[in-house]
């Protein structure tokens, strides 16, 4: 139905969608209502429909993310041969955070993911930057859609929590998921910002509880920070100067203002 409208620059009516779908006009109508719900589709005065604005929305994500496994990959090796743990590219898709790319740990002891695996958005690392830098209007929209439960006992176990570590994390510049999606597995995630400043995407290193001390996660972050910096550069980000950067000390090294 979309491509009939795409096709259709003077719109189309629900007889002409499904005149052009063949689908049964009960059908039609149910699909047209959902799609304006959405904002896929607005429906004038004289009952034409147009494409809305979340195909516009989609297109856009779409065209900044298409590049960005090709544009990461160089920096997601160089932070897997620094860290020598398992690193993640992830991608927003709704309330989960889709896994796109991974590079495993050379150690024995790794954690086990997959590509094209899905995982909140609320108890991951990569997931709660995302959260974190969406528009505050987006968020308190998208907030009470999700069905928090604590998968551990350190999961946040309602909104309110859940709000009060975005805070955190937007204050840190990163996000920590300390054994709250897993028991025993620990993981640091930056964001990625596309073309139009938008963080639909986010990177980090992932361990075993045993090789990540919190004193590690603080030194990772601002590794992982400038990484993100750098990709979204490459995705044709304009960094600001109120953007919070990793901060380095008299010798070079980087450190993070604030501790975990």
């Amino acid at each position: 139905m979309l491509h009939l409208f795409s096709e259709s620059p003077r719109g189309l009516s629900a007889n002409l969608v499904g005149g052009g779908s063949r689908l049964p006009v009960s059908t039609v109508h149910r699909f047209l209502a959902n799609l304006e719900a959405a904002g896929f589709l607005n429906r004038g005065g004289d009952s034409v429909y147009h494409l809305g604005f979340s195909c516009f929305a989609i297109g856009q994500a779409a065209l900044g993310q298409l590049d960005i496994r090709r544009v990461s990959l160089p920096y997601l090796e160089e932070l897997n041969r620094q860290s020598r743990e398992t690193v993640h590219l992830t991608v927003r898709h709704g309330l989960s955070a889709v896994y796109v790319e991974k590079l495993d740990s050379p150690e024995p002891l790794r954690i086990h993911s997959r590509i094209g695996a899905a995982v909140p958005l609320y108890c991951t690392a990569v997931g709660k930057v995302m959260l974190a830098y969406m528009p505050p209007d987006e968020r308190a929209q998208l907030l009470p859609q999700m069905a928090i439960r604590r998968l551990t006992p350190n999961t946040v176990g309602n909104l309110q929590e859940l709000e009060a570590e975005l805070y955190r994390v937007r204050k840190n510049g990163y996000a920590c998921d300390l054994e709250e999606h897993e028991l025993h597995i620990r993981c640091v995630a930056a964001p990625i910002w596309d073309h139009a400043g938008r963080v639909n995407a986010s990177l980090s290193v992932t361990s075993p509880m045993v090789r990540m001390p919190v004193t590690r996660l603080r030194q990772l972050a601002p590794l992982i920070q400038t990484a993100g910096l750098q990709i979204s550069r490459e995705l044709g980000y304009q960094v600001t100067g109120n953007r919070q950067q990793p901060r380095r000390n008299g010798v070079g090294e980087a450190v993070v203002e604030k501790s975990l």
